[in-house]
């Protein structure tokens, strides 16, 4: 076997290096709603970002396993020239790869060569991390991080339509009132509103939901003390509705629009406990009292929309999870229970009207978005199959709901370290674990149909917490602000195989040095993928846990691996970009690796 080197220079540089000696010719054929159905047997391509409908994130393809990894090396490497935070999930169509790039940029490559089949650029100054394409109906659908979806064609890469989705809804009346420099950081905060997600497409629809509404925290003027951009009440008001949009796959045009917070019943029953009975010790009776000054609270909400839905074609549904409230500072300023957020929904996918929902947090004071996606599965309850929905938690723990209802029907075991998960804050300083980031963040978990285990990679970051007083200028309700710090020393991730068929129990767990961050990938191989922050892309055994095979990229490996295979040959691929929140090497690399032969 020749070994060549292809060396590309000028824009959209590209090295690629391959260990076949020629590629064969080819035009990765139209991927209708046929195909789409069908992805869940076809193991050669990956044509969604789950690889199917039901957002497994497993691989049936077995060339590559426990015997053969050994023999894992690299086929070809893509090089952006961006060094950014890099999270994209790549598909596959007959032979063909399509990536999103650092600012909002796309790109076909030749999936055995690396070789640029066609490149877009959105724009200067978009900014990075977006997660990945979708493809049908001839086109590849590329939602932007300053809020568009945008179709382009298949074959050339050219814009067929292109859809201002994640418009601003911004509602500051007092901007004349601050200062040029503090007015231009407030208007900035408002344009956040993005596309980080990969679109669905289903049945002539292209799904997909906007990220930026769940706000963290109110700012604060470090000369005056008071807070000069609330979300609502006496310091003004601006802020986020969040909500998912299909759009016409042919025109471009909206079709439906689902919101995360609803205008009637946003405060839902005052709960006093998660579903699953864990207390959320509540003020429940403050926040009752408090309903009524807060009434319009739903309009500024949040519930950011972070993963792509699953969908039962069955059925007809969507299935997805939302992020927090906002602000998550002020949790008196939106008393209630705050619906739709922090919550597993089920929606009709032809009209965007809600099924179900599951709020696994209500009223949430914490930040556990429901983050990673939901995956579907049929698990064994009182002796039958049942339909299930199931999705790791940013609070540590993997939960299954029952598909059809929402019901819940249990939890795994924490997959992290848990500590005063549910604390109400005081001005005394306290540790909370998971922190902020999760728990299972954003990255994909992997579901292997097969064996029933599902695959988690998760971060053990916990911080510290406290009430903060801002001082008796700022009005009562804005005066004790949430602060917290990362304690960055205790920082690890953790792999974990939980069993599904068995109420959810813990078969094996592994320990990484820093927080696991990009997504996992279990194959028919007997293997699970998972990238680190230090570089290392791992092969683990998928029944003990025991790591077979590793690679390091030269920088973090902070995004989700998949498979797919051409002429015979398997290949896996993983970006590695690093990550500026972890502060883990930085780079701009497609890796894509197959058997030395």
């Amino acid at each position: 076997m020749t070994f060549r080197a292809i060396i590309r220079c000028g824009a959209g540089l590209g090295i690629a290096v391959s260990l076949v000696t020629a590629a064969p010719t080819w035009a990765a054929g139209e991927v209708d709603d046929t195909r789409l159905l069908a992805a869940v047997g076809d193991a050669k391509n990956w044509l969604m970002f789950g690889g199917n409908y039901t957002n497994s994130h497993f691989s049936a393809l077995d060339q590559i396993n426990k015997g053969t990894v050994g023999n894992l090396v690299p086929a070809w490497v893509y090089q952006t020239g961006k060094i950014s935070s890099f999270q994209t999930n790549p598909l596959v169509v007959d032979g063909t790869m399509f990536i999103s790039t650092p600012g909002s940029g796309a790109v076909a490559l030749n999936a055995v060569t690396g070789e640029v089949v066609w490149q877009y650029d959105h724009g200067p100054g978009t900014p990075p991390s977006s997660r990945g394409l979708a493809l049908g109906y001839g086109k590849v659908f590329h939602g932007t991080n300053d809020g568009y979806l945008v179709a382009l064609s298949q074959g050339t890469g050219e814009v067929l339509w292109s859809t201002l989705i994640a418009q601003p809804e911004v509602g500051a009346k007092y901007l004349e009132e601050l200062t040029p420099e503090l007015r231009n950081v407030t208007i900035e905060k408002m344009r956040r509103l993005n596309v980080k997600a990969p679109p669905l497409v289903y049945n002539g629809l292209v799904i997909v939901g906007v990220s930026g509404a769940g706000f963290y925290s109110l700012p604060t003027d470090p000369e005056g003390g008071r807070v000069v951009d609330g979300v609502i009440g006496a310091a003004g008001e601006y802020g986020r509705r969040g909500y998912l949009v299909a759009l016409d796959a042919e025109s471009g045009e909206e079709v439906w629009r689902w919101y995360t917070t609803p205008e009637v019943g946003w405060e839902g029953e005052f709960v006093e406990t998660a579903p699953d009975g864990t207390p959320l010790n509540r003020d429940i009776a403050a926040e009752k009292a408090a309903a009524g000054q807060y009434a319009d609270a739903w309009r500024l909400g949040g519930g950011t929309l972070w993963m792509t839905p699953a969908l039962d074609p069955d059925l007809g549904w969507l299935f997805l999870g939302t992020g927090n409230p906002s602000p998550l500072d002020y949790g008196e300023m939106r008393p209630g229970d705050n619906l739709y957020t922090n919550s597993l929904v089920a929606l009709d996918a032809n009209t965007g009207e809600m099924k179900w929902y599951y709020q696994a947090i209500p009223h949430d004071l914490w930040g556990r978005d429901r983050m990673s996606q939901l995956v579907l599965m049929d698990v064994p309850v009182d002796g039958q199959q049942t339909k299930a929905v199931g999705q790791a938690g940013k609070d540590g723990w993997f939960y299954i709901v029952d598909r059809l209802t929402g019901n819940h029907l249990y939890k795994s075991e924490p997959f992290v370290p848990v500590q005063n998960l549910f604390a109400q804050l005081t001005t005394e300083t306290m540790v909370i674990a998971p922190g902020g980031l999760g728990g299972a963040s954003w990255p994909p978990v992997s579901f292997n149909p097969q064996s029933g285990i599902v695959y988690v990679g998760a971060i053990h970051r916990p911080y510290s917490w406290a009430l903060m007083d801002l001082g008796e200028d700022v009005p009562e309700e804005l005066r004790f602000k949430r602060g917290f710090q990362y304690m960055d020393e205790e920082q690890f991730g953790t792999l974990t195989a939980i069993d599904t068929r068995a109420g959810a129990e813990i078969v094996w767990q592994v320990e990484t040095p820093q927080p696991l961050s990009g997504g996992i990938l279990a194959t028919a191989g007997g293997l699970v993928f998972s990238g680190e922050g230090n570089g290392w892309f791992n092969a683990f055994d998928a029944d003990t846990g025991e790591r077979l095979w590793r690679f390091n990229a030269g920088a973090g490996v902070n995004a989700p691996p998949m498979s797919y295979e051409v002429d015979g040959v398997q290949y896996v691929t993983v970006a590695a970009g690093g990550s500026r929140v972890y502060g883990f090497p930085m780079g701009n690399s497609v890796y894509t690796f197959a058997l030395l032969r």
